[in-house]
């Protein structure tokens, strides 16, 4: 019997190792240079509040704005409203309470199907083109892909990302810039502080399924396992960015969909950007765009050949990229 159970082990350790040698295989010869990160002419331009066209500024230029706010949104023209009305309520008053305080909010209508953009505009046709921008996508490119050309577009010394459905509070971007100002020295002036939901796990937990919350700890596990190290959270969409870090970890990015967040995380930690994770209010918002079983399916899958393909080299990370 031992015999026996002894050769089904080596059989096992066998087909591991092959499927294994399989998975990275395939992961090589199915991976693509970084994304192409030129746009489209017509993404080249916003609406100014006159309804004219004006060109867009680059992440490689000097910053003008303390703060900028970049929104993804697909089809939300239902939430968007209620995030940005708390948003640039918290904005205004804090610019009247300091006048030295500037700042934008570029909302980044990711090819929506709705009328994001439009709803959008009301707000750049009420608070001015200074401060409020849409930047409509041609096509669909992912949430990554979306905040990386608002990121792009930026004048902002701090970028921070905020989810259009409003389930951060926005006032915790305090909370955020006070665990950015904690991490200096900076080096290289690069920095970042990640919202974090880590302490409302109990809490989650009691109201998921068992079936959800295992799908959450096996996401968890295969995060900390294959790409990110010391962050109990990747996936809250509330990230505060020095300009350097966000043009650093943006330009070396691959995965614009879901599972981006742990890529630029993963990115981050490869050039010893100093990161800090901060407890922020969060409510769980109707009308999310994730389907529970198939987006963690598509999330672990995109995981593991992040992993693999950094490993085989079939993706590199440099010390600088040209942004177009």
């Amino acid at each position: 019997m031992a015999p026996f159970l002894l050769q089904l082990a080596v059989l096992g350790a066998a087909l591991a190792a092959i499927a294994l040698i399989l998975i990275s295989f395939v992961a090589f010869i199915t991976a693509t240079e970084m994304p192409h990160l030129h746009r489209h002419e017509d993404e080249k331009f916003f609406l100014n509040a006159r309804v004219q066209r004006e060109a867009l500024p680059s992440i490689r230029d000097s910053p003008t704005k303390q703060l900028s706010v970049v929104v993804p949104s697909y089809n939300e023209e239902k939430r968007l409203p209620v995030m940005m009305d708390e948003a640039l309520g918290y904005l205004e008053e804090r610019q009247k309470q300091d006048p030295t305080f500037t700042y934008e909010v570029i909302v980044v209508d990711d090819g929506s199907k709705d009328e994001t953009s439009k709803v959008a505009f009301k707000y750049c046709q009420k608070y001015g083109s200074d401060k409020v921008r849409v930047i409509t996508l041609v096509k669909n490119r992912g949430k990554g892909g979306a905040i990386r050309m608002g990121v792009f577009s930026s004048r902002g010394k701090k970028i921070l990302m905020a989810d259009a459905d409003g389930a951060t509070k926005f006032p915790d971007i305090e909370k955020l810039e006070k665990g950015l100002n904690d991490l200096q020295p900076w080096p290289n002036q690069m920095a970042i502080a990640c919202g974090s939901r880590a302490h409302l796990e109990k809490e989650s937990i009691a109201q998921r399924s068992y079936f959800r919350t295992l799908l959450m700890y096996g996401f968890h596990f295969l995060v900390w396992f294959l790409c990110v190290k010391g962050i109990r959270d990747t996936q809250c969409g509330f990230k505060l960015l020095t300009r350097e870090a966000a043009s650093r970890t943006f330009s070396s990015l691959h995965i614009e969909r879901w599972a981006f967040d742990v890529e630029l995380l993963y990115i981050a930690q490869f050039f010893k950007i100093p990161i800090a994770e901060i407890a922020v209010n969060w409510t769980e918002i109707e009308g999310s765009k994730l389907v529970p079983f198939w987006s963690w399916l598509q999330m672990g899958k995109d995981l593991l050949f992040i992993r693999l393909r950094y490993l085989t080299g079939a993706w590199r990370l440099e010390q600088t990229r040209k942004v177009n």
